[in-house]
């Protein structure tokens, strides 16, 4: 397995397998020879990026140019990033359950999602002119995210996901591998091995998982890209059940946190982020609602305001009243 470096990059830390810096500089999306790098506290010439080793505790600075004078307020630029792919939108959402293509492709426009999860389906060879999803969703504009649904083995979600890469030469994925059928819930042992070997072809695999703070670090140490756990069983809508562990899956973590399933309602969306999670995945909680486009407004909101909510930071909770207005005074 590849040891991960702790590194302070660019002020914040980050855990990285990177073993030169320009393997980091590449990690984060950019190409080596339009960056300049601060490598403890000394300037690093670019010829040299591709032969200079990280070792635990580097801090560095990667700089380049950006245009000027434009007026924009970068300083509340909220957007987040997972493997060197940046979104603005927070809200994923799924490609199941909706009564047609046409009314999925809707709800993601009303969701504003610029990620939608893919299940990896044998073609209908029976039919080959079938609708298909592409028709509707443009792969283009929105970035999909194959899945590995159904799988309930590491080896059926490898066998998937290198399908999916070779179909549509993804390689951020989405890994999940269940128990069994009544739960839907992870079977972690088989999800770590799988998060493991994909690591190693290259894939970038986001993670499905239980609720547990071990088992995300875990994943993390094997690979994952970002963590995924389970507000409550897939397709259960019964909202978030363990606010403790995703708040110490959140505090512990180096990669995104997203939670991945249980969501019924706005509401729920809205405490995920309020609990500092980068993103919520749902599906049914949009596809089955009695008018799944509205639903899709009404979470694209949730997630704003919970994200909101959580970027003011809350005011501490107490255990007796507290008047808002001065008792001092009165008549």
């Amino acid at each position: 397995m590849t040891q991960l470096k702790s590194l302070t990059v660019n002020g914040e830390t980050r855990r990285s397998p990177a073993a030169t810096i320009a393997d980091l500089v590449r990690e984060l999306g950019l190409k080596p020879e339009k960056v300049a790098v601060e490598h403890n506290g000394e300037i690093a010439p670019r010829s040299t990026l591709e032969e200079a080793a990280l070792a635990e505790g580097d801090q560095l600075e990667i700089v380049h140019f950006v245009g000027g004078g434009s007026g924009a307020d970068s300083a509340d630029d909220d957007s987040w990033e997972v493997a060197g792919h940046r979104f603005n939108s927070r809200l994923i959402v799924g490609t199941g359950k909706y009564k047609d293509f046409a009314q999925n492709a809707a709800a993601v426009e009303a969701a504003g999602a610029e990620i939608v999860t893919v299940a990896v389906r044998r073609v209908n060879i029976s039919d080959p002119n079938q609708p298909v999803l592409m028709d509707h969703i443009d792969p283009k504009k929105v970035t999909y995210l194959p899945n590995t649904a159904g799988c309930f083995t590491a080896d059926d979600a490898i066998r998937t996901l290198r399908l999916a890469r070779e179909a549509g030469g993804w390689d951020l994925v989405k890994l999940e591998v269940l128990g069994e059928a009544k739960t839907l819930y992870p079977n972690m042992v088989e999800t770590l091995r799988a998060c493991e070997v994909l690591a190693k072809e290259g894939f970038k695999p986001m993670v499905y998982c239980t609720d547990d703070p071990i088992a995300a670090q875990q994943l993390e140490q094997a690979g994952a890209v970002a963590i995924m756990p389970l507000g409550a069983p897939i397709g259960s809508g019964l909202g978030i059940q363990n606010q403790v562990t995703i708040r110490l899956i959140v505090e512990g973590a180096n990669v995104p946190v997203l939670v991945d399933a249980g969501v019924g309602t706005a509401s729920d969306a809205a405490v995920a982020m309020e609990l500092g999670c980068d993103g919520v995945l749902m599906n049914t909680a949009i596809a089955e609602a009695k008018d799944p486009i509205r639903m899709a407004r009404a979470m694209k909101l949730a997630v704003e305001a919970g994200r909101e909510a959580y970027r003011a930071g809350r005011m501490g909770r107490r255990k007796y009243a507290d008047p808002s207005s001065p008792l001092a005074g009165l008549i």
